[in-house]
């Protein structure tokens, strides 16, 4: 198997890396130009919001179809297929003019950029020892969260400079058509890929396998509660900065996703730090930074926004990279279906969490949203307590059977 720091592990790890930074970038662009959008076709805010809750959620729907063609024909084939498309949908977006073929094409883009996601770390589960999977999602994260700010950022830059959305999506989709043939030639060809097909009701079963597993359920819903209140805070955000007293213009609601750079650091060093502390407290400790960053947004000053952001994404890339490498260390079969449940409870939360942070955001402003938040984050250290007690309960026996 592929080990850390070989040749094939950089390259895998690279290419698989670049490809999530396309996915990110063409997924996000929208973040920034929430309110320009609501501005230009005279929509609601939550409205506005569904240009990239429908993308996240079509790529949600997805999941599942991609992984199990992924078992079918191979992780490699399905992830550079979906992600070409995805890509040439956002240069046909440049082109639309009226919201509802904008929502659709999004829609119809957040399904096929589910196609790398959903295989991806099924893909290092199967090519790479535990030990660089490990390292290898800690880096494939990372480069989610520069993807994440890349897309935020240039969009946002390229809004603020022409004076239009539509610049931004041709912008985005010509910088990705340019990168997409460096991940075709880097991304190595699989060698312990087996195709499955499935026979009648196995896809089903395999699927409540997952689901009867509680150290994956805990996962799954960590990720995806995690990301609900994480995403939609700066959706939220980007309208209370784009009002008085702040009066931020569309480039610089962009620079405020800059400060996923700390989720950035977190990822890369989440490989490490889990080694030496171990998974589950080193995910209890990103939610508790999580929670602590939100609290910091009451101030209300611009400062303390960023900071709290700088902390939030922090705390919420580490647990994200400590969940979903749990995901990875706990599955034996199906790997890629394992994987694509914990991305679906990922993405539905983030469609659902506009919805949830609304009705707060609506009657309490500021505080409300943070309010929302902690409610969340409460819930989720609760889940992850729970896990390090079910892994305990169910190694305990494993122990002593040895020790006698």
């Amino acid at each position: 198997m592929i080990e850390v720091g070989s040749r094939e592990w950089r390259r895998a790890t690279l290419a698989l890396s670049l490809g999530s930074f396309l996915v990110f970038l063409n997924l996000y662009q929208t973040h920034p130009l929430l309110p320009l959008l609501a501005d230009v076709f005279s929509v609601s805010s939550l409205a506005a919001g569904w240009t990239l809750a429908g993308c996240t959620a079509g790529l949600a729907a997805s999941l599942l179809l991609c992984a199990r063609l992924a078992d079918r024909f191979g992780r490699r084939r399905i992830m550079l297929w979906s992600l070409a498309g995805a890509i040439l949908l956002s240069l046909l977006i440049s082109l639309v003019h009226q919201f509802e073929q904008l929502l659709l094409l999004r829609i119809l883009q957040g399904i096929l950029l589910a196609g790398l996601p959903a295989t991806a770390i099924a893909y290092m589960g199967e090519e790479f020892s535990k030990r660089a999977l490990l390292s290898a999602v800690g880096v494939y994260i990372a480069a989610n969260s520069l993807g994440g700010i890349a897309g935020r950022v240039v969009g946002g830059l390229l809004a603020g400079w022409f004076g239009n959305w539509q610049h931004t999506f041709l912008g985005i989709g010509l910088i990705s058509l340019t990168l997409l043939p460096l991940v075709i030639w880097l991304l190595p060809a699989q060698t312990r890929f087996m195709p499955v097909i499935a026979a009648p009701g196995q896809f089903r079963q395999a699927i409540s396998s997952h689901l009867g597993n509680p150290l994956l359920v805990g996962a799954y819903l960590i990720g995806g509660l995690n990301f609900m209140v994480f995403l939609n805070q700066y959706s939220y955000l980007t309208f209370l900065l784009a009002k008085d007293p702040f009066s931020l213009p569309t480039q610089w609601l962009g620079m405020l996703f800059l400060t996923y750079l700390s989720g950035t650091v977190a990822s890369s060093l989440s490989g490490r730090c889990a080694h030496r502390w171990g998974a589950q407290r080193l995910l209890l400790a990103g939610i508790s930074l999580m929670a602590l960053g939100s609290a910091l947004l009451l101030h209300g000053s611009l400062a303390a926004i960023l900071t709290g952001l700088l902390i939030s994404s922090f705390g919420f890339f580490l647990a994200h990279a400590c969940a979903s490498a749990w995901v990875g260390q706990h599955v034996e079969h199906n790997r890629a279906l394992a994987s694509s449940l914990y991305l679906v409870g990922y993405y539905l939360g983030a469609s659902l969490g506009g919805l949830y942070l609304h009705p707060f955001w609506e009657r309490g402003g500021l505080v409300g949203l943070v309010l929302g938040i902690e409610l969340v984050l409460v819930i989720t250290a609760g889940l992850s307590l729970w896990l390090g007690h079910v892994k305990g309960r169910t190694t305990r026996p494993l122990s002593c059977h040895m020790q006698s």
